[in-house]
């Protein structure tokens, strides 16, 4: 089984169908969360994902969208996006977030956005982190999201040790008997110094996870940011990946 895993695709409907195209034929499209926010196109990105059938969690940009987070937990330009998004968004949109679950399990691995521990809120960028998440979920893998950074976990031979993993674009790792947790990137809004959209590929069969970069069309969407009046600096970061 050959899956598709993407997250933070922040309603990026260029970068989503780039990465869909690069992907070529999978088994299933698995999404981590944050669909929604940043972007200026919602609607369309989670029609795409319906078309694909997807199954996924649901992000803290989601939640806000639908009106189960306080906006005063966002940033600035996070919330004058989300402010946006909340008054853009149709009828299906609403109802596709509402069904996301903060928590999905398939194939002995954990879907979450954030961390097993808090799905919605906690960023794993540390060894220290990743090992304690460990104990909160209780399959082979954890897939997670929220950083837009590639990286991965993984349990090391000494006991009780977690390494930590960088993977390059391209790179490929083998998937043994050790529990460990992948993020994928950012499908929209990549943070780790290259803009091209960030996507992972899990291949169940061969027991290995893959990570891939996909150019996209950036200044359209940041023409479309503009033409809707997103904070400037939301429209600049997607030319860095920052």
């Amino acid at each position: 089984m050959r899956i598709a895993v993407l997250s933070d695709i922040h309603a990026n409907l260029p970068a989503l169908d780039a990465v869909l195209a690069d992907a070529g034929p999978v088994d299933a499209v698995w999404h981590l969360g944050d669909v929604v926010g940043y972007g200026p196109d919602p609607d369309g990105v989670v029609d795409r994902l319906r078309d694909v059938g997807a199954i996924g969690v649901r992000g803290n940009h989601d939640s806000a969208a639908i009106g189960l987070l306080d906006l005063g937990e966002f940033n600035d330009d996070a919330r004058a996006a989300m402010e946006w998004t909340q008054g853009r968004i149709g009828r299906y949109t609403r109802e596709w977030l509402t069904a996301q679950p903060l928590r999905h399990e398939a194939h002995d691995t954990t879907l979450v956005h954030g961390s097993p521990r808090d799905p919605t809120w906690e960023y794993v960028l540390s060894a220290a982190v990743a090992k304690a998440n460990l104990a909160a979920f209780g399959t082979r893998l954890c897939l997670h999201g929220h950083t837009h950074v590639p990286i991965a976990f993984r349990e090391a031979a000494a006991a009780r040790a977690v390494e930590t993993l960088g993977p390059t674009p391209g790179a490929v790792l083998p998937l043994d008997e050790r529990r460990a947790m992948l993020n994928p990137g950012s499908v929209g809004q990549p943070r780790d110094g290259i803009p091209e959209s960030s996507y992972l590929v899990l291949d169940l069969n061969a027991a290995e996870a893959s990570w891939h970069r996909v150019p996209y069309d950036i200044g359209s969407v940041q023409d479309a940011m503009r033409a809707a009046r997103l904070p400037w600096r939301l429209v600049e970061r997607l030319s860095y990946g920052l």
